[in-house]
């Protein structure tokens, strides 16, 4: 049995942006119409959204058939939770409040196998591995795995050389909403300093030859991120998009029945 590839890292080929939508509803049938849509890739949302981890496997699962590419970002970098994310299957990472080249290196440690990184072997247990039966399993592992940590902070941008120097960290994903709030300027997603680093911080990625990604609702904002040479911008919530459908679609009959 081979070892799947990264959609993700095959997918950042092609030179276009990649379109995503976050997932914060557990059920797997969401995870499934979702994959069906159209999007170049779906972010698993562990950190914030009220998922277990075996909620996050069936999400995976549900995915798999569909061609295209799943992310997973955990509460933290804690290196045992990432571990069992790997097992499940998890290739691609966003992880979370990475504030210095320190906190970086953990995550690489915890993400690959040696003598890249401190992973450590238990595929008789692994559904990556299909409970052994992908034969070399240990030796392709990291090569399909990608890890983008995120930059969420003052400090993490003043500390964004030193990230992006770090082996074994494919990029960096720009948190807007945690960043004004660490700029003091939380809720205010429209602050023009705030959009500017934002700006600032992906030229910087790009220029270090490494992935660049955002997560913003704003058309203006998707605009300036796609002309700084963002690879993926996530534009969706899955949330978000089913309220809004529901709330016009009542409005909607509701104005209709009262003319």
């Amino acid at each position: 049995m081979d070892l799947p590839k990264n959609r993700f890292l095959a997918s950042l080929n092609s030179g276009q942006t990649l379109w995503g939508c976050w997932l914060g509803l557990p059920d797997p049938n969401v995870a499934e119409i979702a994959a069906g849509s159209g999007f170049d890739w779906l972010l698993i949302d562990h950190e914030h959204a009220p998922f277990e981890l075996s909620d996050v496997m069936a999400h995976l699962r549900a995915i798999e058939p569909y061609p295209i590419a799943p992310l997973v970002r955990p509460v933290n970098a804690d290196p045992a939770l990432l571990k069992k994310f790997l097992e499940m299957g998890t290739q691609s990472f966003v992880i979370p409040m990475i504030d210095n080249a320190e906190q970086a290196k953990a995550c690489v440690d915890a993400v690959y196998y040696p003598p890249k990184g401190l992973r450590g072997v238990g595929t008789s247990l692994a559904r990556a591995a299909r409970w052994n039966q992908v034969e070399g399993y240990v030796h392709k592992a990291n090569d399909e795995i990608c890890l983008i940590v995120q930059a969420e902070t003052c400090e993490a941008l003043n500390n964004l050389d030193e990230i992006l120097a770090v082996e074994g960290v494919h990029g960096v994903f720009i948190g807007p909403s945690d960043l004004a709030a660490s700029m003091g300027k939380i809720g205010q997603g429209a602050d023009p300093e705030l959009l500017d680093a934002c700006i600032e911080a992906i030229v910087k990625i790009k220029a270090a030859g490494k992935i660049a990604g955002i997560l913003t609702l704003s058309e203006p904002l998707i605009e300036r991120c796609v002309e700084a040479g963002s690879d993926f911008i996530g534009v969706a919530v899955d949330t978000l998009l089913i309220g809004h459908a529901m709330r016009d679609a009542a409005a909607k009959r509701k104005a209709t029945a009262s003319t």
